[in-house]
């Protein structure tokens, strides 16, 4: 059962960042994104976390996220592995989402801007702190003229 959830989460998962880099960049799409996939991936971390939680899905030494053996137990399990890899796909697609939102919002809308984005919201979708880390670094160098704070508000 864990491996077909792993596998659907993957699956939603690389189809939403498909639709994220390649997409025209419109609000409808975002929406969809952010109400679909987004909202599916958080929904289905909160339920097995707290299946996991509860002890209706036992883990090898509980959910204990107090103590490096604790999580160490969690993770041990299929269960475990699945719901923290499902946790990282929905954080990294909504920090996904945020960067591509928000370097159109700074000017990179254009073709050439999509192009710069891509690399960017890949590596977001495979190592999602490295993407975010280049962002980061790439407003702050290249459009620090264009805004005046590096957080939005």
């Amino acid at each position: 059962m864990w491996e077909q959830i792993f596998g659907a989460a993957n699956l939603l998962a690389m189809i939403a960042w498909a639709v994220l880099i390649l997409a025209p960049r419109r609000e409808a799409i975002a929406r969809a994104l952010f109400f679909g996939p987004l909202l599916l991936l958080a929904l289905g971390y909160a339920t097995g976390l707290a299946l996991v939680v509860t002890g209706v899905v036992p883990t090898d030494g509980g959910a204990d996220f107090s103590t490096i053996s604790g999580v160490r137990s969690i993770f041990a399990s299929d269960a475990g592995v699945t719901i923290g890899w499902v946790h990282y796909l929905a954080f990294d697609l909504f920090v996904g989402l945020w960067i591509a939102r928000n370097a159109d919002a700074h000017g990179l809308s254009t073709l050439k801007g999509r192009l710069i984005q891509a690399p960017i919201l890949f590596f977001t979708f495979a190592a999602g702190p490295l993407g975010l880390a280049l962002y980061i670094a790439i407003r702050a160098v290249f459009l620090r003229g264009r805004s005046a704070h590096l957080i939005p508000a």
